[in-house]
């Protein structure tokens, strides 16, 4: 694995996913990893998260700040800042912020990906905070993403 130097000051943009309650930015692009890696920060608002979903990427969690829960392969926990949560590539797997306040994470994804690029295609093929399903679709065979049902409801 071979890496460029990088130094990430926290002032990259923001990328909003509103039907999901999602802000993110991303200090690590799989770039200067020779795509071995990528770097997320996130912020989930109260009660939100993503689509029960599956990919073959790995991602590492770091629960920054808030409560969540998860569900990976049918199994629910919580999990809480500090806390670390691995989610293998394949696995079905979905969350929510189970707090009153936005929840933030930390995510490595391995191997990397396009991070700015998903999520910006995310947000456009769920506008209006609403999914447009052949938008979603096609987002998700580009992807490599299979969505197999609703977000976790706190």
């Amino acid at each position: 694995m071979s890496f460029s130097f990088l130094h990430s000051r926290g002032d990259e943009p923001f990328i909003a996913v509103p039907a999901i309650g999602l802000t993110l930015r991303v200090p690590l692009p799989p770039t200067a990893s020779d795509g071995a890696m990528a770097i997320i920060e996130t912020e989930n608002a109260p009660g939100f998260g993503p689509p029960l979903h599956h990919h073959a990427e790995t991602e590492i969690f770091r629960v920054l700040e808030g409560r969540y829960l998860f569900e990976m392969n049918g199994e629910r926990f919580e999990a809480g800042a500090g806390d670390v949560v691995t989610i293998p590539g394949g696995a079905a797997h979905r969350f929510v912020n189970i707090t009153d306040s936005p929840a933030r994470q930390f995510i490595l994804i391995v191997p990397g990906l396009d991070a700015v690029a998903f999520f910006t295609e995310l947000a456009g093929a769920m506008k209006n905070g609403v999914a447009d399903k052949a938008a979603l679709a096609a987002f998700g065979v580009k992807w490599g993403v299979n969505f197999l049902g609703p977000p976790l409801r706190a």
